[in-house]
This record gives C-alpha cells, sequence and structure tokens, in this order.
C-alpha cells in the first residue's frame, strides 16, 4: 500500500509540475492565430513580412552540426559515468550503488520531462521569465527545423540544439544529490527533481539564456525589439557563457536547503566518515574536466574561433585551479592529497564555465588559481561556518566557486584585460568601451536573482515532500546502507 502510495504521489508530482508550469505561461504566440515557430535561444525569428522558412538541409554547416553533436555526447559522458564515479567514490562503501543508481534515473526522468515541456519552456518565446508552448512535446520540431548561434546566418539543427541542453538540465538535477547523499529516500530525491527541474531550473535557464537570436538585429532600433523579447537577466546584460548562475549555483542553492531540512548523517562529526575509493574520484574527475570541453566549448554553438577559446580557458583554468588548491593544501595542511586535486579540478571548471568564451587565456589561470583557493576554504572554513551536512561539497566546490566565477567574469571580459568584451550586433564588432563596475553589477543581479530563486523553491519542494511521504530514510536503514536498504544490491560481494 506504502509503495502505491508513494508512486501515486509521484504521478501526482509530475502532472501538477507539467500543469503548474503550462498555467504560469502566457505566450503571444497565442495570442495570434498562426503559431509561430519555436524561437531558441538564440534561435532565428521570422520577420513580419513572413519570408520562406531556413531549413537546415540549406543552411546548416556539417562542421558545426558534428562538433555540437560531439559535443552533447561529451556532457552526457560528464554524468554518466564522470559525475556518478565522483559521488560515488567520495561516499561511504555502503552507498555507492545508491548515488550511481539516483544519477541513472534522475538523469533519464528530466531528459523525459525535457522533451515533454522543458524545452518548449526553457527556450521558446512567452514571458521573461518562463517561455511558452511551441514546442511542448516537441512539436513542429523536424529535421529541418534550426536553431540560431551567436552569428549572423549561421544555424545548427534544432534537434540539436535540442539535445545538447538536454544533457545540461540533467546534470543540473544530479549535482544536487551531493548535497544530502547517503540519507535521502530515493522515492523524495525523483519527486523533488521533478518540482525542481520545473520551478527553478527552467525559469533560470530561460532567464538567463534565451533571446530570439541576432539574424533581425539592422539598427538600435531592431537590436532594443530583440532584446525586449528576451529573458529577464540576459535583458540585464549577464553574462553567463556555459552555466555559472543556471547549473552550478542554481543546484548548489538547492543542494545546501536539502542539506539542512534532511538533517545531518547519523554519526556525523563523531563517525569516520571518509571517500571509500579515491581511484574512483580521481577517475571520475578525469571524466568531468575531459567532457567539460563539450559544456564550454560547445556552448559556442559553432566550431569557430570562440569555441577554440572557451576550449583552452578550460584547459588552462582547471589545471591553474588543481595547482592553487593542491598548493594551499600543502602549506595548511603539511601534505597535498589526492581528494584535493580532483576537487581542485571541479573548482576550476565550475569557475571557468560562465567566463569560458568571454575572457582571455591569462584572465582563465587567475579564475583558476583562485576557484582552487576560495573552493578549498569553502568546503573548510565556511562549511564549519554554515554548520551545514553538505555531504559531498557541493555548495563548497559549486556554489563558492559558481558564484566566484560569474563575479569574475564581469572582471576578465574587458578587453584591456585580454576579454572579448560585448559584442555590439549594430557595429557588428565588439563595443568600444566596457566598465568593469557595470558589468560587476550585472553579475550580482544575476547571482542575487538565482540563489534567492533557487533557495525558495527548494525549501517549499522540500517541505512539502517531506510532509506527504516524507524525505529521509528510517534510521536502521540508514545504518544499513542504501545499496541495501533502497536498492536490495551491493557494490562489493565478498
Amino acid at each position: 500500500m506504502l509503495t502505491w502510495m508513494k508512486r501515486l504521489v509521484a504521478g501526482g508530482a509530475m502532472a501538477l509540475a507539467i500543469g503548474a508550469a503550462g498555467v504560469m505561461v502566457t505566450s503571444p504566440a497565442h495570442a495570434d492565430e498562426v503559431k509561430k515557430p519555436a524561437v531558441t535561444a538564440p534561435a532565428a525569428t521570422p520577420a513580419a513580412a513572413e519570408p520562406a522558412p531556413v531549413l537546415c538541409s540549406e543552411k546548416c554547416n556539417k562542421g558545426d552540426t558534428a562538433w555540437m553533436l560531439v559535443s552533447t555526447a561529451l556532457v552526457l559522458l560528464m554524468t554518466l559515468p564522470g559525475l556518478a564515479l565522483f559521488y560515488g567514490g567520495l561516499t561511504r562503501s555502503k552507498n555507492i550503488l545508491s548515488i550511481c543508481m539516483q544519477c541513472f534515473m534522475v538523469f533519464s526522468v528530466i531528459t523525459v520531462l525535457w522533451a515533454i515541456y522543458g524545452y518548449s519552456f526553457a527556450f521558446t518565446e512567452g514571458s521573461a521569465f518562463i517561455g511558452g508552448l511551441d514546442r511542448l512535446f516537441l512539436a513542429g520540431m523536424n529535421p529541418d527545423s534550426v536553431a540560431a548561434t551567436f552569428s549572423k546566418g549561421v544555424v545548427i539543427p534544432e534537434y540539436v540544439f535540442m539535445a545538447f541542453q538536454a544533457v545540461f538540465a540533467t546534470i543540473t538535477c544530479c549535482l544536487i544529490i551531493g548535497s544530502f547523499a547517503e540519507r535521502a529516500k530515493f522515492s523524495a530525491i525523483l519527486v523533488f527533481m521533478i518540482v525542481w527541474f520545473t520551478f527553478s531550473y527552467l525559469p533560470i535557464a530561460h532567464m538567463v539564456w534565451f533571446w530570439p537570436g541576432p539574424d533581425d538585429i539592422k539598427d538600435a532600433a531592431s537590436l532594443e525589439a530583440i532584446t525586449a523579447r528576451a529573458g529577464w537577466l540576459w535583458q540585464k546584460g549577464v553574462l553567463d557563457f556555459a552555466g555559472g548562475t543556471v547549473v552550478h549555483i542554481n543546484a548548489a542553492i538547492a543542494g545546501l536547503v536539502g542539506s539542512f531540512v534532511i538533517g545531518k548523517r547519523l554519526g556525523y562529526g563523531k563517525e569516520a566518515m571518509k571517500p571509500h575509493n579515491l581511484v574512483y574520484v580521481m577517475s571520475g574527475a578525469a571524466l568531468l574536466w575531459f567532457g567539460w570541453f563539450g559544456f564550454n566549448a560547445g556552448s559556442a554553438l559553432e566550431a569557430n574561433g570562440s569555441a577554440a577559446l572557451a576550449f583552452v580557458n578550460t584547459y588552462l583554468a582547471t589545471a591553474a585551479a588543481v595547482l592553487g588548491w593542491s598548493v594551499a593544501e600543502w602549506v595548511l595542511k603539511g601534505k597535498p592529497s589526492m581528494l584535493g586535486a580532483a576537487s581542485g579540478c571541479v573548482a576550476g571548471l565550475v569557475a571557468i564555465t560562465p567566463a569560458a568564451g568571454f575572457v582571455g587565456p591569462m584572465g582563465a589561470l587567475a579564475i583558476g588559481v583562485f576557484a582552487g583557493v576560495i573552493c578549498l576554504w569553502g568546503v573548510t572554513g565556511l562549511k564549519r561556518i554554515l554548520g551545514s551536512d553538505d555531504s559531498l561539497d557541493v555548495f563548497g566546490v559549486h556554489g563558492v566557486g559558481g558564484i566566484s566565477g560569474a563575479l569574475l567574469t564581469g572582471i576578465f571580459a574587458d578587453p584591456a584585460l585580454g576579454g572579448t568584451g560585448i559584442w555590439d550586433y549594430v557595429a557588428n564588432a565588439a563595443a568600444p568601451d566596457y566598465s568593469i563596475a557595470s558589468q560587476l553589477w550585472i553579475q550580482s543581479q544575476g547571482v542575487i536573482t538565482t540563489v534567492i530563486w533557487s533557495g525558495v523553491v527548494s525549501f517549499i519542494a522540500f517541505k512539502l515532500i517531506d510532509i506527504v511521504i516524507g524525505l529521509r530514510v528510517k534510521e536502521d536503514e540508514e545504518r544499513e546502507g542504501l545499496d541495501i536498504s533502497s536498492h536490495g544490491e551491493s557494490a562489493y560481494e565478498s
């Protein structure tokens, strides 16, 4: 009976998520009786005179398409098996399969929801806070559908763009589970992810990344009109190349809230809770680094110089962060650790994500070193100040690293410091004036918005789920380990 009720609640939550998201959308596409093609971020937008549609078979470049297909596969690799191995090695041996199962299931659930309604609400035109219904169930999409890039007249297949953004959504949700690993109910995790994905990930993704694309920008008036149709934070000018706000800060805040609401692990602070397999941790971190080239360089949406810059910056910043964390740990603790080097690797990847296509290589090195040191403090000093049992230090790495990277983007994007500046689509050149102070304030607005939005949604979701089905496993199940108690299997048979 209990199992049946859990399934009913989970199914009801999914239906509620879909229905509620539909209610909160006001889509101008339905004010006209002629349905407009979906607009992606960025996407080709039809002109008022309704010109002939842009067809992928005529306009898509095979090199760009191939690069984006590879990038999508690389980002998938980051979660399965990269993140699963990284998180799994950090847990105690009795809980590794529970983490792997959670990654597998959350990845699959979010993938399905992305196709049903997620893509439409994130990347079609609606309001400044959420998209519309044009691509519900991927309606109207076909092999000739296109999504624009950041270059005028350059498009990629919309199917590829949809899939690329899907794997971003999946890894974001999977990141959250590390904060309350080893004590949360499997059913509660799945229900939470459905609700949080709908009410936090999709609005933030739309606010930060959605715009109608550059093709119709001819002059100042058309630029203003296009910008007015974009997401709220895009309109403000927030720079987030590949997900500092949308992915890392968003997920880290949700995880931190969950660690407080669910409570600390049994024996936390009294018993040793060391990672059980640092070889898995190192392997997972290496796979994350490898896949992150697709994550960051793929976010250029083309196989071009911007992708090359993001690739190099991802390479350099991560190496610098490994050094920054390891040297700081060496000085403070007397020995550099494998755990520290792997954590520094992820910290560098996180911090360079929002900046990857906007800063120069020397800026990337500076961001990486800073991230390594500040995230070491995040998982030690800050963690003690907060008093949370963030099991796998999601906030210390992804929260602190994401916030640092988002703010430092505003500094190192300055052309005077080797950055690319802000692109002017009217002049088709970088804008001549760049103000670090102004861009820092804009970046801060993106950070603050994400922290508040994700925090409120997460707290409400956790509390409601706790009331209905409970968030935490029973004490004896937690002591036994979630591999056996939740999934009936063991990773290591004697």
